[in-house]
């Protein structure tokens, strides 16, 4: 049962036993309803009845037990049964516990979806009993607070990486923090675990970790690399009380497990902010959960640190150079597109200038830079926010992706009228960029004089320097031909192969990017304006000069940085 029928319920009680006059109580049920809060607070903020008379009428009625919660003095092993921000969120109070079953001081005994996510929670099942919500609210601090010593003593046996962490409690932000993951550890298997999960993503420095929901127990997979690496398989039975614990980190609905759902939330380690995007699904088995990390770490990095080749860094430098123009950064998902625009930013960045970027989301805090969250429910759009923008007096322009028509419309106008624009597509590589800048309305003349480059990014595994070894058997020079090798290289090659060891597990350890950069020259605008096709295009720009991705990943190889397996699944197709 949930608020609205509670309060029904509840007024329809002190309507009959005379308590509230029916005219009094449909303005006190008008004025819950415009509040977001419950009839019961309604009523006792405005000193229509005393907590002790609603408690006493409300026991009678329902048959639950009443309880003061000001005078219960819960053991610190039932406090422990339920985290504080827990507690908060749900409104309840741990009141003692006996064998399996835990006593609950709750607002509304009926709400069973509630009841049954604190039994998982807890591993308990739960005995209500009642209390008003303002009690309860008021007496969890109080309560809490009597277990500091605990936190303490729990910090004082942390190691010393964890000592590092610096406490920075739940807030309204949904901001967290390690230091107090790890408080919580002791308090609960399943919050125990989702710590151990999150830690281990960060030690391992995965892009994502993904919480799959099987036919007999629970799949957690890390994304290192750019590859899923199984780790943690735990029983089915935690599966409900996995995604409800991250579900209330990120504040999402934890009744609701029909609809996917969206949410963040933040922690800090060793003095840097790790900001976690949380995504659920619902499968047949169950929802499963993926969560990307966004570690600001990375921005520290300049384009000269990302993995360039030398002509593609000598062209992007060239480019964002440029006092305007559009800058385009192609690839799939994943492919470090926004890492590589926030380091270019990053490049251009002046106190006199007035940066402002429009993303969805905004992954990354920039100090410096004015950033707009898209939010197409209230109607602003990439569109509608890029012509805000325009009217900010802005220097440099980045949007986080063009989608439709009206953006790349704007955004090229933009570039036209003396603002450097960056901006990414989803396209194969940077000559089809073009076609599909034509082919979303762009005039062909417009498209030619505002882009100055396009780029194409991939992110390659680095091989490991402690296992890597020389391929036992090289392909035929035919073979390495057709892949970008040309036949002086074919017949020199020292080329190396991925082995694996205790430092690395695959073979390979960390990534560098690949980036194809195509200028536009006056030779690339003519074959554009004359409606080139993505072929012709890329004709001419390798006749300019230009360096593919297939190229580009070749050379790589040839340095002994990745291997030919790595060019073949980072370079597929292109």
């Amino acid at each position: 049962m949930n608020r609205s029928k509670f309060d029904k319920r509840l007024g329809n009680i002190l309507s009959r036993r005379n308590m509230v006059s029916e005219a009094d109580l449909d303005n006190y049920m008008e004025e819950a309803e415009s509040e977001s809060c419950s009839l019961t607070q309604v009523l006792l903020e405005g000193d229509q009845v005393s907590e002790s008379d609603l408690l006493e009428v409300l026991s009678e009625e329902t048959r639950f037990p009443a309880v003061d919660v000001f005078k219960v003095r819960p053991e610190k092993g039932v406090v422990d049964l339920l985290p504080e921000n827990l507690a908060s969120y749900y409104g309840v109070v741990p009141v003692s516990r006996v064998a399996n079953v835990l006593t609950l001081a709750v607002s509304n005994p009926f709400d069973i979806l509630q009841l049954d996510d604190i039994r998982i929670v807890t591993a308990c099942e739960i005995r209500p009993v009642l209390s008003t919500e303002p009690a309860i609210r008021k007496a969890i601090p109080e309560i809490y607070n009597r277990g500091q010593q605990m936190v303490d003593d729990l910090l004082d046996d942390m190691n010393e990486d964890e000592m590092e962490v610096r406490e920075n409690a739940i807030d309204d932000s949904r901001a967290a923090d390690l230091g107090l993951l790890a408080e919580e550890s002791g308090q609960a298997p399943v919050v125990k675990l989702v710590n151990l999960i999150i830690v281990q993503g960060i030690k391992k420095k995965a892009s994502d970790i993904h919480i799959e929901p099987l036919d007999n127990d629970v799949r957690v997979r890390y994304r290192v690399d750019g590859v899923l690496h199984e780790s943690l398989r735990p029983p089915k039975r935690m599966q409900n009380a996995l995604v409800s614990r991250i579900k209330i980190m990120c504040g999402l609905d934890i009744a609701e497990r029909r609809q996917p759902q969206d949410g963040k939330f933040q922690i800090t380690m060793e003095g840097r902010k790790i900001d976690f995007r949380v995504s659920t699904l619902p499968l047949a088995t169950g929802e499963k959960v993926v969560m990307r990390i966004l570690d600001s770490s990375s921005l520290s990095l300049g384009l000269v640190d990302l993995g360039f080749e030398e002509k593609s860094l000598e062209d992007i430098y060239e480019a964002i150079a440029r006092p305007y123009g559009m800058i385009l950064v192609t690839g799939p998902t994943g492919s470090g597109k926004s890492t590589t625009l926030y380091s270019a930013i990053r490049e251009v960045m002046n106190v006199a200038d007035n940066i402002v970027t429009v993303e969805d989301p905004i992954e990354y805090q920039l100090e410096g830079v004015n950033q707009v969250q898209v939010n197409i429910k209230q109607g602003l759009t990439f569109a509608a926010s890029l012509r805000s923008i325009l009217r900010q007096d802005p220097d440099t322009i980045l949007i986080g992706e063009i989608r439709d028509q009206e953006t790349v419309e704007i955004a090229v106008k933009a570039a036209l009228t003396g603002h450097l624009v960056f901006s990414t597509l989803h396209t194969n590589d940077a000559p089809s960029s073009i076609t599909r800048v034509v082919d979303m309305g762009v005039d062909p003349f417009l498209a030619a004089s505002a882009l100055v480059c396009v780029c194409a990014q991939r992110l390659a595994r680095s091989l490991c320097e402690e296992c890597s070894r020389p391929m036992d058997v090289v392909p035929p020079a035919e073979h390495l031909e057709s892949l970008g090798f040309t036949g002086e290289e074919t017949g020199q090659l020292d080329l190396l192969e991925a082995v694996g060891c205790q430092r690395c597990s695959q073979g390979y350890k960390g990534r560098f990017a690949l980036l194809e950069t195509m200028p536009i020259t006056n030779g690339l605008q003519r074959v554009i304006i004359d409606g080139g096709s993505a072929v012709d295009i890329e004709a001419k720009a390798l006749e300019d000069g230009m360096l593919s991705l297939r190229r580009c990943a070749v050379l790589n190889a040839l340095k002994g940085r990745t291997s030919l397996e790595e060019i073949l699944r980072v370079t597929v197709g292109d």
